[in-house]
């Protein structure tokens, strides 16, 4: 009995870990051009984060999913401690340079998967995410993690791209952005976070929607999107109703806008 119970879980396991194997792979040959990105490196969602930690001045913050680690330098200089948590060992080698070349002593880093945290409960004040949620293998796990290594009183904050919900534009966004990284698991809808977060023990301190204007080229270049992937976004791109065309504001370079969200969550 106990060999059919342990099956799910070890299918799941390694649906996990072949997953996980795609985001390293995607991700860590381009890591020093993620350092660089402008729509990584800048905008109000960091600005938000960045004062969140300044209300917190001695507060051990985990930056989940750091990539190139923008999170991570913009709360450090505010907090006692940042630890930046990635799969991929070459963006943590990313940040890890990139910390001591601007004198910020109080990042570390560490290698893993957010849906299983080497952390021991109650070890973060706060818990910070960008563009990292839409490539985990199981979000409600990484969510219950996050909730396990919090302490009370604690808050996450989580900025990604979000899906509108309605049917065809979530059917294009999802399609347009596994097509440029095979990485992508989901966008999800604001409706579909807040359930997720109930799940996991949290509700809502707030909610914001922003938009982000994306270069095509740089897009593209960034994740170094094969051409054919690339002809096929934008052969989608022309094929699509006149909605989608203008719900995400789609220009005749294959330049486009995307909605995003941050969600604070507080437990309880």
């Amino acid at each position: 009995m106990s060999h059919m119970s342990d099956t799910p879980r070890s299918k799941a396991t390694a649906s996990h870990e072949a997953h996980n194997a795609v985001v390293t792979g995607q991700f860590g040959p381009q890591a020093s051009a993620y350092l660089t990105s402008a729509n990584h490196a800048q905008g109000a969602d960091l600005e938000q984060l960045a004062a969140i930690a300044r209300a917190h001045p001695n507060a051990q913050v985990l930056d989940l999913g750091c990539g190139a680690g923008h999170v991570s330098f913009f709360t450090a200089p505010h907090v006692a401690r940042v630890v930046a948590y990635d799969l991929s060992a070459d963006m943590l080698g990313v940040v890890a340079g990139e910390a001591a070349k601007r004198g910020l002593t109080n990042v570390d880093t560490q290698l893993g998967a957010a849906e299983s945290l080497p952390f021991a409960d109650a070890s973060f004040d706060l818990v910070f995410s960008r563009y990292s949620a839409h490539h985990w293998a199981d979000v409600g796990a990484a969510l219950r993690e996050m909730r396990r290594v919090l302490k009370p009183g604690g808050r996450v904050v989580i900025c990604d791209v979000a899906s509108s919900g309605q049917p065809l534009f979530d059917t294009y966004l999802q399609a347009v952005e596994v097509l440029r990284d095979t990485s992508h698991v989901r966008d999800y809808t604001s409706g579909e976070w807040l359930t997720m977060a109930a799940g996991a023990g949290f509700s809502v301190a707030s909610l914001t929607p922003r938009t982000l204007d994306l270069d095509f080229k740089t897009w593209t270049t960034r994740m170094r999107t094969p051409e054919p992937m690339q002809v096929a976004i934008r052969a989608l791109q022309t094929a699509m109703a006149d909605g989608v065309r203008q719900h995400f504001k789609i220009q005749d370079d294959g330049s486009f806008t995307l909605d995003t969200l941050t969600l604070e969550l507080i437990v309880g």
